[in-house]
């Protein structure tokens, strides 16, 4: 071989081996972890997520998905903080006082309670709270930013369930029914529902719930619906009430990220995340929605009793959200010093009431995920959000 030739074929392996340095460069893989078990709707639309990512960002992202095995929910928000993971699933409800502005949102969701009930039904109150929520997060409340800045995290998409019934192991129609039952919740406002009609509240993660049923530490859960088949306990519930305590959970990140990640993006690639965020927040709560019916038909299937509850007892919910609603305002602010209360509800009180119009002719999870990212996700300012 000639020098000329040597010289080309020396210069085309070292052009061969830039382009694979380059293209293994051009892909970053990000760590996503969240609490639920592999194969539930949260873990589904966690790699709907991950693809999402990859798409938006022309290929320069991945995801790969940790599902409950990398952070447990009580872990999530330091391993997240500390960088055992880039980004994932934050429930702000077990760390009260971490996230206090935005667990006071999240118990508000009960208010669904008083609205127009043409407007919430059939689960679609939960996707307009989520709406509103995403919306008050990025935009209303600079607070709950802070928040999650002070645990080295930026807020990138919001996470809802469908609407909180009552999955339990004795009948729970009547207000007689509530005196001495032991409810797991999920938030304050529950914990004060149940205890204003002689029952006790407890706390727990969700992946101590199947257990604890059959155990008989607890006698009920508020939870979703499809959380009957998502945390396995279909094999422990025996009785459903579908309207109480009502609300949903909406005080959870769907994509919290470390603060340094995402400020190592670029702005097309942040903007991908948000992208992929906004139907990230949408798939939850509609698949939920979509799977509400496809569980209560397999429950009954399997012996399960369907209830709803007397209209005595959904009078005295609704007569104690009226008095909560400020009672929530107070308690935040004597016990976490939350001093924006109430400007904070009547402010999205405004936003909910706006969602629930638009998301009455949503059609599919797609067609929320776009409205989403048209109504919110895509005012977002990434040279500027979390940095």
């Amino acid at each position: 071989m000639n020098n000329k030739k040597l010289i080309r074929y020396a210069g085309s392996i070292v052009t061969a081996c830039l382009g694979v340095s380059m293209s293994a460069q051009a892909t970053e893989t990000l760590n996503y972890a969240h609490a639920y078990p592999s194969g539930s709707i949260p873990d589904k639309a966690a790699h709907q997520y991950a693809r999402d990512v990859k798409e938006f960002s022309g290929g320069e992202l991945s995801v790969k998905v940790y599902p409950s095995t990398l952070l447990t929910g009580s872990e999530m928000s330091d391993g997240i903080r500390d960088g055992l993971a880039d980004s994932g699933g934050v429930l702000t409800v077990y760390f009260p006082s971490i996230y206090p502005h935005i667990n006071m949102m999240n118990e508000s969701s009960m208010q669904l309670q008083l609205m127009d009930q043409e407007l919430v039904a059939e689960g679609l109150g939960a996707l307009a709270f989520e709406g509103a929520m995403s919306e008050f997060m990025f935009f209303n409340c600079p607070e709950c930013n802070q928040e999650y800045a002070d645990q080295n995290q930026v807020y990138t998409g919001n996470s809802a369930s469908s609407r909180y019934a009552m999955l339990c192991t004795k009948e729970v129609t009547e207000q007689a029914h509530m005196e001495g039952l032991r409810l797991r919740v999920a938030g304050a406002h529950w914990s004060r529902w149940i205890q204003a009609f002689g029952g006790t509240s407890l706390s727990m993660t969700v992946g101590e719930l199947t257990e604890a049923l059959d155990q008989g530490v607890i006698d009920c859960t508020a939870s979703a619906i499809p959380e009957l088949i998502n945390l396995g306990m279909i094999e422990t519930v025996t009785d459903i009430t579908t309207d109480i305590p009502g609300g949903a959970y909406t005080g959870a990140s769907a994509a919290s990220t470390n603060q340094g990640v995402w400020r190592s993006l670029t702005a097309e690639q942040r903007n991908a995340l948000l992208r992929a965020g906004a139907h990230y927040a949408a798939s939850v709560p509609y698949e939920s929605i979509m799977q509400e019916q496809a569980t209560l038909e397999r429950a009954r299937e399997e012996g399960i009793n369907i209830h709803q509850a007397s209209p005595e007892l959904l009078t005295a919910t609704r007569e104690f959200v009226e008095k909560d609603l400020q009672r929530n305002i107070e308690y935040y602010a004597s016990r976490h010093r939350v001093t924006r209360g109430n400007e904070m509800m009547e402010d999205f009180r405004g936003l909910l009431e706006k969602w629930l119009v638009l998301v009455q002719e949503v059609d599919s999870g797609k067609e929320l995920g776009e409205l989403f990212w048209n109504e919110v996700y895509s005012r977002v300012g990434v040279n500027s959000h979390g940095l």
